[in-house]
């Protein structure tokens, strides 16, 4: 078998643009969340995504009623709208609207409102007239609104009556985002509703930022590692798919090294996915550590080694040349088998950063041959 070839800076120049693109490309997804002072706001935004991203600060003032969270590395904007009290709403409402609207109009989909939380505490037991304006404010923008009980009781006897209240709101869903004792009970409630409204909301986050929405969540709730392990696996396909097309003419053995771009973009895309930060020397660290540090020699020695074994009647292709289904396969092999490796990780380790010396060991672990 001719050796593989060494790296060459062409080659090089390929990868780091791979982990530039899967870097770039995650996108930006921003979620208006609107209610009234102590309903709980930003509890639940810290339960559902990664960073306690509502404990970095005070916020950057975008009006006077409203303030922007975000952080470096982080795909997600928060937008919290307060002013919804009786007193406050009808001079907030022109700063809302204005909002709104310049959001909906910017050419740049990362700076559209993609979905609102409208949060009313459950014990309220009422709406009032400025929440379910509002709510009809922003479904006429097109912005699908979820309506959030929040510090919510079990089968609340609300929730129907609030769908009733609020007949724009795409979804009404309670939640109770932080465990709560109940002392005549003499117990302690757990949380409840975050994996409904993570799923809820995945619903209506637009394709293009799906992997932006993905990367944010936080691995405590099961639901957000179920959304994580889906967009992981979109990329995968797309990847053995792109793995496929380009050596649809057999290519040699040798020149492996033709698909690394494609893998490598893949690798770094899942770890983008399950929330490695969006920084290209953090990604090409993860990738890096994972796949070898000559990323270029990665396809021809050790991974199409490992994986050929796995294709039934693939093992010829190592005197000869790689076809269209075996790259295709063996990219499909390497994309899984990091999905799964990350997946064990995030179970055993909810709500902590990728540890990529533990994850390099069990993908080494994985494909060993």
């Amino acid at each position: 078998m001719t050796p593989p070839r060494q790296d060459t800076p062409q080659l090089q120049d390929a990868i780091a643009d791979a982990i530039s693109t899967a870097t770039r490309g995650a996108g930006r997804v921003n979620i208006l969340v609107a209610g009234k002072t102590g309903v709980g706001k930003s509890t639940l935004i810290n339960a559902v995504f990664r960073g306690d991203l509502a404990r970095t600060g005070a916020g950057k003032p975008v009006t006077q009623t409203t303030q922007e969270f975000s952080r470096p590395g982080h795909p997600l904007t928060i937008i919290d709208t307060r002013g919804l009290e009786v007193g406050d709403y009808a001079r907030s409402r022109q700063q809302l609207a204005d909002l709104i609207r310049e959001r909906a109009a910017a050419e740049d989909q990362d700076r559209h409102l993609h979905v609102a939380w409208l949060c009313i505490q459950d014990s309220s037991h009422r709406v009032e007239d400025a929440e379910v304006e509002l709510s009809a404010l922003l479904a006429d923008a097109g912005i699908p609104v979820i309506g959030v009980l929040t510090k919510a009781r079990k089968n609340s006897p609300f929730l129907e009556q609030a769908r009733a209240l609020l007949p724009r709101a795409r979804q009404m869903v309670a939640v109770r985002a932080l465990p709560e004792h109940i002392e005549e009970l003499g117990a302690d409630l757990p949380p409840m509703g975050l994996d409904a409204l993570i799923e809820a909301t995945a619903r209506y986050i637009p394709e293009s930022q799906q992997r932006a929405y993905a990367n944010a969540l936080s691995t405590r709730n099961l639901k957000a590692l179920e959304v994580k392990k889906k967009r992981a696996e979109i990329e995968v396909n797309v990847a053995a798919g792109l793995a496929a097309s380009a050596a649809a003419a057999p290519i040699p053995f040798s020149d492996a090294v033709a698909l690394v771009p494609i893998q490598v973009g893949m690798i770094a895309k899942i770890g983008i996915t399950f929330g490695m930060e969006l920084n290209t020397a953090a990604i090409s660290t993860l990738v890096t550590s994972s796949l070898g540090a000559s990323a270029a020699t990665l396809v021809g020695r050790s991974v199409v080694s490992s994986l050929l074994k796995f294709i039934p009647g693939a093992g010829s292709a190592v005197g000869g040349t790689i076809a269209a289904t075996t790259a295709g396969a063996i990219t499909k092999l390497l994309g899984n088998a990091y999905i799964a490796v990350l997946y064990d990780f995030c179970q055993k380790h909810p709500g902590q950063d990728l540890d990529i010396p533990m994850i390099t060991q069990a993908l080494k672990q994985r494909l060993k041959p």
